[in-house]
């Protein structure tokens, strides 16, 4: 099962679900702008992506300017950001097991197949 964070106005989060579902994917979406990620979700999908705080991040996002975020705020302070304003999510996000993978483009997704 392949939990996928999904946001359904976004022509990649879109692609990124089709992709999957094509490939035979049984897929659990979770539309995370309305049902935000916890701060202990959003650093354990950060250890299996094994990236830092601010590459999940949309750093082009208004918002992330309006928190006035960097990409050298502090890993503790982009975490929150991300749980409080999930906008801030670099999507798609796709997670199965003790893999995750960020779907830019969207074939990364088939690497958790």
């Amino acid at each position: 099962m392949i939990t996928y964070w999904h946001n359904p106005r976004c022509s990649k989060s879109r692609t990124g679900l089709e992709l999957l579902e094509q490939n035979g994917a049984q897929v659990e979406v979770r539309k995370y702008l309305e049902d935000a990620p916890s701060v202990d979700e959003l650093r354990d999908v950060l250890s299996k992506l094994g990236i830092e705080p601010i590459d999940m991040m949309r750093t082009g996002e208004k918002r992330f300017k309006e928190l006035g975020l960097s990409k050298s705020s502090p890993a503790d302070e982009l975490i929150s950001a991300m749980a409080e304003n999930p906008i801030l999510i670099e999507r798609p996000l796709a997670i199965a097991g003790d893999k995750a993978a960020i779907g830019r483009p969207p074939e990364e997704l088939l690497s958790l197949l």
